[in-house]
């Protein structure tokens, strides 16, 4: 059997972050085997077809491979791909909640330049949570 593809996971990448596009890399791949959405032997896109996906330079995305190589999270074939080894990742509530809160301040932050309150989101959250 093939190893899964996983066409489901979006990687995205913040410019504004601070944080380094490789580090971001690594931490969004921490995180999806972290909550199961990654499993050992699911293969990661290509760097280039990443590089392309993200608009950035394919040296960035092989950074971040190589590190997650370097600890043991990935397994590099050479011509077959990036595989996820069976390495344990594991991110306690604490991170989590520190991760969620920095998106959410980020994301209020613009959403209230354009006008929008908290309710305005709330409410908008549940009437496409209803459509689902």
């Amino acid at each position: 059997m093939a190893p899964k593809k996983m066409e489901d996971l979006k990687f995205t990448i913040d410019p504004k972050s601070g944080v380094p596009f490789y580090k971001q890399i690594i931490l969004q791949i921490e995180m999806a085997i972290a909550d199961n959405r990654l499993q050992q032997g699911n293969q990661l896109p290509t760097v280039r077809s990443l590089a392309v996906d993200l608009k950035i330079n394919p040296n960035t995305v092989a950074k971040a491979y190589n590190q997650l190589e370097i600890r043991g999270i990935v397994n590099t074939q050479q011509g077959t791909g990036t595989f996820i080894s069976d390495k344990q990742i594991e991110i306690d509530d604490i991170e989590r909640e520190r991760i969620l809160s920095q998106i959410s301040r980020d994301f209020l932050s613009k959403a209230g330049s354009y006008g929008f309150t908290i309710q305005n989101i709330i409410d908008h959250l549940q009437e496409l949570q209803d459509r689902e």
